[in-house]
């Protein structure tokens, strides 16, 4: 443990819970969430999967857009919805949590980096968040943040380990960024209900400047196919059931995904070893925008998540996201993939009022033209067609 997290440890478990006396209780996961026993003795004639015969059970995953808390807009509200002095964002995500809490895993995209308790923070050019966000994902129920993105290294190597050691002492798991070599080959392994083990990869297409040459290329994991495609592979020996990775890339602002994004998405979708996909899911970020989700060579692909919390943006439509919800079921046969067998998205806006606010869209008769105008863009390549709906 570093002196970082030894000396902020207790400030980081109450004062970035805001006082306990003001604390909101975690959610509970829903039953899906609880770790399955395996099955004694499974009978042959019973009809179960080779993975439900060893204990392995189907189980949701959601995954959601850009974290954004360091627009005024965003630090005042937490401030406001303090209950003593600090910042808490759990209010402000209250109208999602319960499509996070009860998915099985959870997982999120973090695009600030975390300053300490003190301050200062700041928004664009050079981010900074209060580390109290940390506290809040974790409440929310996410279970796993990618980190990597452009912003990353607006206070270099120190940001990045204020960032990890903070998502440490909440006890959420990170990827994308790290603080030493060992720790920059070790994807997220996450235990998903029922014993799947589930890995998130999570890369960016670049930071807002050149690496200076004295930052270790461990740092951050930069958008490379080979890289990858090898990354997933070693996930795979490593056990994992399941690989998900976080791309961050795409254009600001543009529904559509532009030629990176399809040449990619093709690529890894491709990639094989022994006849089983390396990649299972494709989830990206940074567009702004909600953009397509449609399967590729099999495989889900959502372009754009759009973002999940953010205050007043270039354009309005960058206060729109989608949560995505996918229920992976296991394989028929020794060797197989995990196999979805539900695809939904749910449509959700950051509300721009006196204080700032998630709404679950498909909840709400309010704000129908952006729920419409979110659906046309997610559906835009034919999602319908392969099974893909809204959900509450």
């Amino acid at each position: 443990m570093s002196a970082y997290t030894r000396c902020g440890a207790a400030a980081l478990l109450a004062v970035l819970a805001v006082g306990c006396a003001g604390a909101q209780p975690a959610p509970r996961k829903a039953p899906e969430s609880r770790a399955t026993a395996p099955a004694s003795r499974p009978r042959a004639h019973t009809g179960a999967s080779v993975a439900e015969a060893a204990g392995r059970r189907p189980f949701t995953l959601v995954a959601a857009g850009d974290i954004i808390p360091t627009h005024p807009e965003v630090l005042d509200t937490a401030r406001e919805d303090a209950p003593y002095d600090g910042y808490d964002f759990r209010p402000m995500l209250k109208g999602v949590r319960p499509v996070i809490s009860s998915a099985g895993l959870a997982l999120c995209h973090l695009e600030a980096p975390l300053g300490p308790l003190a301050g200062p923070f700041t928004g664009y050019p050079v981010l900074q968040a209060p580390p109290q966000i940390a506290t809040a994902l974790k409440g929310t129920g996410y279970d796993s943040c990618a980190t990597a993105s452009n912003h990353v290294l607006d206070h270099g190597v120190p940001g990045i380990r204020r960032t990890l050691e903070a998502l440490d002492t909440v006890g959420l798991r990170h990827t994308g960024s790290a603080r030493d070599a060992a720790e920059a080959d070790r994807p997220a392994v996450l235990r998903a209900p029922g014993g799947a083990r589930v890995a998130q990869l999570s890369y960016t297409y670049g930071t807002e400047d050149d690496l200076d040459p004295e930052t270790p290329p461990w740092s951050v994991n930069l958008l490379d196919e080979e890289k990858i495609i090898e990354d997933a592979r070693a996930a795979r020996r490593a056990g994992a059931d399941v690989v998900v990775v976080s791309p961050y890339w795409g254009t600001e602002y543009r529904t559509a995904p532009d030629e990176q994004q399809l040449e990619l998405a093709r690529s890894l979708t491709a990639s094989e070893t022994d006849g089983r996909p390396d990649v299972d899911l494709i989830v990206g970020t940074h567009a702004h925008t909600p953009q397509p989700y449609e399967k590729v060579n099999g495989t889900w692909v959502v372009y754009g998540l759009g973002d999940q919390l953010s205050g007043a943006m270039k354009q309005p439509r960058g206060n729109w996201g989608t949560l995505a919800r996918f229920r992976f079921a296991p394989p028929r046969r020794t060797g197989g993939r995990w196999r979805v067998t539900g695809a939904e998205y749910v449509p959700q806006l950051a509300e721009q009022g006196k204080r700032v606010r998630m709404r679950n869209l498909a909840r709400t008769r309010a704000h129908a033209q952006i729920r419409d105008e979110i659906s046309r863009a997610v559906l835009s390549r034919g999602a319908a067609a392969d099974g893909l709906t809204m959900g509450r």
